[in-house]
């Protein structure tokens, strides 16, 4: 073989090295980083305009990458919702692994198991798919033994010597430094999905958290319209942006590592909220603030950036999106009701990408232990539009929860109504336990007489109509129900039209049967109250 020839040989195998490793480089398959906070509202971000919070982690993802407007949850409370996510499922499909505290069974299999058999390495820090009662013994065999949300690496805590909470409440868990155990010592080669799930800002709070932090009464520019506008109420609103930062920060530390490591650029980060801020007429209603819920994704390989969409989009379509990200098969699943929206991350549109996409729906069943043998509040929500529509499907219950409730050390003994002591004073736990207890819900309750409080009393506890239809851009905190005006009944049937079609096609029991009571027999694993017979029962 000549000189010349052996060049023209090792030239091609150099050309077809280099051709191989950029090949390489170009299928390398992108890590997953999913953050989900507990119990925030779509509004309450910096990068939305909130002038009481501070988010920079989430305000670059949002900015970097893709902003949504318009994500709604599967549910306004967090079991629920999370069972969503994981399944590509309304909570409805999923029996009891679909409601609060009840079991999470076998056969509805979460799509981070398909990441698993299909080279990714999974793993999770913080609060995973729950409350859900898991496996404890073989007697469990029809339970799936471990979270769905995947292997749990939360073993470092604060301590006495590097205790850096913002307040009191805060969990003790150290999310960042879990995150980078599993980088450095689990990950190895593989790409990774990992769910970061903070228990901030959960309740409760350290009262007063908000003056350590150097916050001002007056940073908040406006109270939701559902509250009244009280300095009580203020410091509230601004211990929950104590720990709606505390989550920020520690995905800040994420990122920041991921970017000195190299990897950010192939990681998608994908930030949410699992349900609504922890107020009266929030958390566990279908409103506004109860069910939308913050939504940002960043991957600058794949999704052009720096867009803002309208497009509505569930969690029951996280699933199905991430599932075809990574090129996993969703066989082994149940099938899913959700769609991918990678059309809409990989588009360079903004504003509507999708027209065809148009509406979502979620809904609710129990929350906590509210009322007579457990009874839930049912609800189902559509949005359309500039339309919030609500179906009640029990009016004649009470929405928060009974108004009074038995004594958990004498269960012979009824306490007060609204829970309020001889002196006027309410008692923690004592009545409307769908909402968890805070000043807030304190404040309005203990001043349920006083004729600037009781508009808001009413709103937060009083019964509702069967139909609620609220013009959400104009009408946010969802206060004027439109239901019934002749101006708005075209809306109305066609938003009913859309709600009940997808109820139907989703064989949500409440509507097609054969039992529409069966949430309320599913059992609860987590404390529960006594309640007085309702003196209406169906």
């Amino acid at each position: 073989m000549t000189r010349l020839n052996k060049m023209f040989i090792w030239g091609l195998l150099i050309v077809s090295s280099i051709g191989w490793q950029e090949q390489t480089v170009e299928q390398k398959r992108p890590n997953i980083l999913f953050a989900i906070s507990d119990d925030q509202s779509f509004q309450h971000t910096s990068f939305s305009g909130c002038n009481y919070v501070n988010t920079p982690a989430f305000d670059r993802i949002a900015r970097e990458g893709i902003y949504f407007k318009n994500c709604y949850a599967g549910s306004p409370g967090c079991a629920p919702s999370r069972s969503s996510i994981v399944t590509g499922r309304y909570h409805w499909q999923n029996e009891q692994s679909g409601q609060h505290a009840s079991s999470w069974m076998k056969k509805y299999v979460p799509f981070v198991d398909l990441l698993n058999s299909n080279g990714y390495i999974t793993g999770r820090t913080g609060k995973g798919v729950s409350p859900f009662q898991y496996a404890r013994n073989e007697r469990d065999s029809l339970w799936r033994k471990d979270d769905a949300a995947g292997v749990s690496h939360s073993s470092m805590d604060y301590n006495a010597d590097n205790d850096a909470r913002f307040a009191k409440g805060i969990r003790n868990l150290d999310y960042y430094e879990n995150f980078k155990y599993f980088i450095d010592n689990v990950k190895g080669d593989q790409p990774f999905f990992f769910w970061y799930g903070a228990s901030e800002p959960h309740r409760a709070y350290e009262k007063g958290s908000w003056k350590r932090m150097g916050k001002k009464l007056d940073d908040v520019k406006e109270v939701p319209g559902f509250l009244p506008d009280t300095d009580e109420i203020r410091g509230d609103l601004l211990d929950y942006a104590v720990e709606i930062e505390w989550f920020d920060h520690h995905l800040q530390q994420m990122l920041d590592y991921l970017d000195s490591i190299g990897e950010l650029d192939n990681t998608i980060v994908i930030v949410t909220a699992d349900n609504g801020m922890p107020f009266p007429r929030a958390k566990a209603n279908c409103f506004e603030y109860g069910v939308h819920v913050p939504f940002a994704v960043r991957y600058p390989k794949a999704f052009p950036g720096k867009r803002v969409i309208d497009d509505p989009i569930s969690f029951v379509d996280l699933a199905p999106t991430i599932l075809e990200l990574t090129e996993t098969s969703a066989q082994g699943m149940l099938p899913m009701s959700g769609r991918s929206i990678l059309d809409i991350l990989r588009s360079e549109k903004q504003g509507v990408v999708d027209d065809t996409k148009d509406f979502v729906v979620a809904g609710r069943e129990r929350h906590s232990s509210s009322r007579y043998l457990n009874w839930g509040y049912p609800q189902r929500v559509i949005r359309y539009k500039e339309f919030v529509y609500i179906w009640n499907m029990e009016p004649e219950r009470w929405p928060a929860g009974a108004p009074q409730r038995y004594s958990p050390e004498d269960s012979t003994q009824l306490w007060p109504m609204y829970g309020l002591d001889s002196n006027g004073k309410y008692m923690s736990g004592g009545a409307f336990t769908d909402i968890d207890d805070c000043p807030s819900k304190t404040y309005i309750i203990e001043n349920f007489e006083d004729r600037e409080t009781a508009r808001y009393f009413d709103l937060a506890h009083g019964k509702r109509p069967e139909v609620e239809l609220y013009h959400v851009t104009e009408d946010p905190y969802c206060l004027n129900n439109l239901a019934g005006d002749a101006g708005y009944e075209a809306i109305a049937d066609v938003m009913k039209e859309k709600l009940m079609g997808e109820l139907r096609r989703s064989k949500d029991p409440r509507v097609v049967g054969p039992d529409k009571e069966v949430f309320d027999s599913y059992k609860r694993y987590s404390p529960m109250r006594r309640f007085p017979k309702p003196e209406r029962t169906k």
